[in-house]
């Protein structure tokens, strides 16, 4: 068996919650030694944000599986030194703390770069190391609001919905990340010199923001929300209701699945209602709505299964962890009795294994210490000044 994609590759983890740890998570998982630092008081506050089971809650082990970790105060000098000693042999750190703090620290990316020139230094923020909002605090819903998203979300003239999807925090604080992480690794491997990756969360939301872009620039102003053609304007792309109040998601955005679906659903006289929107999509929405409530999900997922048309049923987590196809493909592992999302890359020549629990505050400090040349001596008195 081949070593993992990115074995060899150490990084060290400074963030909380979810954006930051679940980018590293997807490192770790693709091989990289990724060591988690927590401080000496609280730490990651997703240990405890919730219904804890041995000490930390089940958000904290699905974002943090696969790594180590160590527990360090930044703020004493001591701390300092260990983290330059420890970043001096990193090729990634990463930090989602707000602009300045790792500066004042001493343990920013000119001070990491003076001793380790290929550093790859990544910070996650809502707004930006710089701007007029670099300051301000943040969540998902602050920035999908400003990236003109939140407006889009919800149903033709309703308020707009806080979705139980954290677009910004995956979108920006993840996956951009990894994918700036990736990039300023590839380019260190070529020229020996890393770069700081600045990524905002709220910017990485603006730039996907395509389809209402689109609308903007196709019709001189924003689309409107739940009218557009992905957002549930037209009958052929919606969300319908079942006779046992389930749902199903129509997708049958081409013109032959939209056919398709009229002949099985009895109404071939809608067939070319295909791209309609307002006051003539009413009454196909209408009339497909009625058809979809006189039947169960059960029964519309058995008779549309087979045929070309994009119409699935809208399963809830625990469904979907059940599902025949994420089964087939791997999706859904087990660790400690518990289903656990596996990678969602399939590489050849690799296979997906979570290696580590999501650790306990501090449990490979020693360990850590050690591979960066520390005695137990030396541990012992970082410990008893509360430096670990």
């Amino acid at each position: 068996m081949r070593q993992k994609p990115l074995h060899g590759i150490k990084v060290l983890d400074l963030t909380r919650l979810l954006p930051g740890p679940l980018a590293t998570m997807h490192l770790a998982d693709m091989g990289a030694d990724v060591v988690k630092i927590e401080d000496t008081g609280a730490g990651d506050y997703a240990r405890v944000l919730g219904p804890t089971r041995d000490g930390m809650t089940e958000l904290f082990r699905l974002v943090n599986r696969n790594k180590r970790a160590l527990r360090l105060d930044l703020k004493q000098p001591e701390g300092r030194d260990a983290f330059l000693r420890l970043a001096k042999d990193a090729d990634v750190i990463v930090e989602g703390f707000r602009p300045g703090v790792m500066d004042k620290l001493g343990t920013g990316y000119r001070d990491i770069a003076a001793i380790n020139p290929r550093i790859v230094y990544c910070a996650i923020t809502g707004y930006g190391q710089d701007g007029p909002y670099r300051d301000r605090p943040g969540h998902d819903i602050n920035y999908i609001g400003y990236a003109g998203v939140g407006d889009q979300i919800g149903a033709e003239g309703g308020d707009p919905v806080v979705p139980n999807f954290q677009i910004a925090d995956l979108l920006g604080g993840t996956l951009t990340p990894v994918m700036g992480m990736l990039a300023a690794l590839l380019d260190a491997r070529a020229s020996g010199k890393g770069r700081y990756v600045d990524v905002a969360m709220a910017e990485a939301t603006l730039a996907h923001a395509v389809l209402p872009l689109t609308g903007l620039l196709d019709r001189g102003r924003p689309p409107a929300r739940g009218t557009s053609m992905l957002s549930g304007g037209l009958p052929c792309y919606g969300v319908y209701a079942t006779g046992d109040g389930r749902h199903m998601a129509v997708g049958a955005l081409e013109l032959k699945f939209w056919q398709a679906l009229c002949e099985a659903l009895g109404c071939p006289e809608l067939k070319t209602q295909h791209f309609v929107f307002g006051k003539q999509a009413a009454p196909v929405k209408a009339r497909i709505a009625g058809i979809f409530a006189s039947r169960t999900q059960a029964h519309w997922t058995e008779k549309l299964a087979h045929l070309d048309c994009c119409v699935t049923p809208i399963l809830n987590i625990e469904e979907a962890l059940g599902n025949e196809q994420f089964r087939a493909r791997g999706m859904v592992v087990e660790e400690g009795g518990a289903p656990r999302v596996a990678l969602p890359v399939k590489f050849s020549e690799f296979e997906f294994a979570i290696e580590r629990p999501a650790p306990r505050a501090g449990e490979h400090s020693d360990e850590v210490l050690r591979e960066a040349g520390y005695g137990a001596a030396e541990i012992e008195a970082l410990r008893a000044k509360g430096v670990i």
